[in-house]
Order: structure tokens, then sequence, then C-alpha cells
């Protein structure tokens, strides 16, 4: 990875208890970016790379919900985090894909 690279990391993590929408519960670029993600590793959590999601998501504050212009992308992105620990546990398809979730995908559908 070169430094111009690294400089533009970003991380943006969220979590949802089945209750309203996921929130938004870390957030950060450069080494917080790092250490999220390395933390996210460490418990196991499923990382996902959306370079135009992350964009969008670390526009939204620390501990509140994501906005609705962002359900679609995000229910995509659960899906996928869903579907990929049902893979490793053994109990789902092998083929799951990597969802769209551009922000094509996240605007209102008309």
């Amino acid at each position: 990875m070169s430094d111009q690279h690294a400089d533009k990391r970003k991380a943006v993590a969220l979590k949802y208890e089945g209750q309203g929408a996921p929130r938004v519960i870390a957030k950060g670029e450069r080494y917080l970016a790092e250490q999220i993600i390395a933390l996210a590793r460490q418990a196991g959590v499923p990382i996902m790379q959306d370079p135009a999601l992350v964009q969008l998501l670390s526009q939204v504050e620390l501990d509140a919900e994501i906005p609705p212009e962002l359900y679609q992308a995000v229910a995509t992105l659960l899906a996928f985090v869903y579907r990929m620990e049902q893979k490793v546990s053994g109990s789902a398809d092998k083929t799951a894909d990597t969802p769209d979730t551009s922000p094509a995908s996240a605007g209102p559908k008309s």
C-alpha cells in the first residue's frame, strides 16, 4: 500500500441490535481507521471494503442511527455479512457474491 493510499484510509463501524436502524459506533481516518480495522479483525467482525459507502457513513454522527437514505445500502451490506457468517458456519450456499452498495443503490428508488 502506498503512503498516498494510506493517508486516505477511512473506516466506519456499525452496530445493529435488531431494533431501529444500525448505529455508527466508530469512525476514523488514517491511524484511527487502522485501529478500528485491527480491532474488528481481532473480534472476528466481518470487514467489507466499500469506499463510497464509507464516505457516506463517515458523515453520520457517532452513536447516531444511519439516515433513511442509506437503509438500502446498509441492508445489502448486512445481508452480505449474515450470508458470510452462515458460510463460515457451513450452513449456507458457498457462492455468496459481494453486494452492490454503491451510492446509486443507496438512494431512494424512483
